[in-house]
């Protein structure tokens, strides 16, 4: 078990030959698997240096490296040899608060990082990486009913059933998903950084293979601010590699709410008021949709 004393991280980086002296360490959060610690140097850098599952710091390192040219991403700048630990680069701000109009952060993250993902090429597989899915379709279904579970009776069994049926019409076909991508997978404002309410990084990715619309709602959806139809559709705009029909992505919309709400009973319940209020709306739009009413 590796000490976190400041003569081992100091040995360790010029072990790696990064010139660089550490003087300061706090230990953050991390998983059950390993340890995080925040890194200060006598240069005034800050590093992130994490322990973890040798697997999961290869997912992360390779999507890291993947999109190194987005100026939202950490830069990995070491890795053990048996990928035992990673050191990257910090990003200073706040997260979850003071974001900003979400149009504003949501374009920021498509032009500078949703726009620059590329194709997986390798096994056929959807979702998690680490707990691959053969289809599409399974991946939506078992995040519906971990999200039924969290929810109890928040929302009706109506509402569960609707989803479930709109999941089905939306997911049946992988073809009809387009191409696969390597996603971040978890991009939620809890995993945004802001300085002056204005986007500047994207921490913590948990690795998946999809439609690039997934990463797009799921941010979309991770807080109930500006959940709307004008900022959806403001931002959908100028995705680059996604070509889809406004109706669908608003039934894409109340897929992944209901998974957002989800979560949110079992981590954010103070958000779940205004995700109630948010709900009552993007079903409203959605079952106008089934009639034919045109909304946009």
């Amino acid at each position: 078990m590796f000490e976190p004393t400041l003569y081992k991280v100091n040995s360790l980086f010029q072990h790696h030959q990064i010139n660089d002296e550490i003087v300061k360490i706090e230990r953050l959060s991390g998983t059950t698997a390993g340890f995080v610690l925040k890194l200060e140097s006598k240069q005034d850098h800050t590093y992130i240096l994490k322990f973890d599952n040798p697997n999961e710091i290869h997912l992360v390192e390779h999507l890291l490296n993947t999109y190194e040219d987005s100026v939202l991403l950490p830069k990995v700048l070491l890795t053990a040899q048996d990928r035992s630990y990673f050191v990257y680069t910090f990003i200073e701000g706040t997260t979850h608060y003071n974001r900003g109009l979400k149009k504003n952060w949501l374009k920021i993250l498509v032009k500078d990082l949703l726009n620059k993902y590329v194709e997986y090429k390798e096994e056929s597989i959807w979702g998690r990486i680490e707990y691959p899915r053969q289809t599409w379709k399974e991946f939506n279904e078992i995040s519906i009913e971990e999200a039924r579970i969290n929810l109890g009776n928040i929302l009706s069994i109506e509402d569960y059933n609707y989803v479930k049926w709109k999941a089905a019409q939306l997911f049946n076909n992988d073809a009809e998903q387009g191409k696969r991508f390597l996603l971040h997978g978890d991009t939620g404002v809890h995993n945004f950084v802001y300085n002056n309410s204005t986007l500047i990084g994207v921490i913590d990715p948990s690795p998946m293979v999809g439609p690039i619309i997934y990463d797009f709602l799921y941010a979309f959806c991770s807080s109930p601010d500006d959940i709307t139809v004008e900022t959806l559709f403001t931002a959908s705009d100028i995705l680059e590699q996604v070509r889809i029909e406004k109706s669908r992505l608003i039934e894409e919309v109340i897929v992944q709410l209901y998974c957002r709400i989800g979560l949110s009973v079992k981590h954010h319940p103070g958000d779940l008021s205004d995700y109630m209020k948010a709900w009552e709306y993007w079903i409203q739009l959605c079952k106008n949709l089934d009639e034919g009413i045109a909304i946009i």
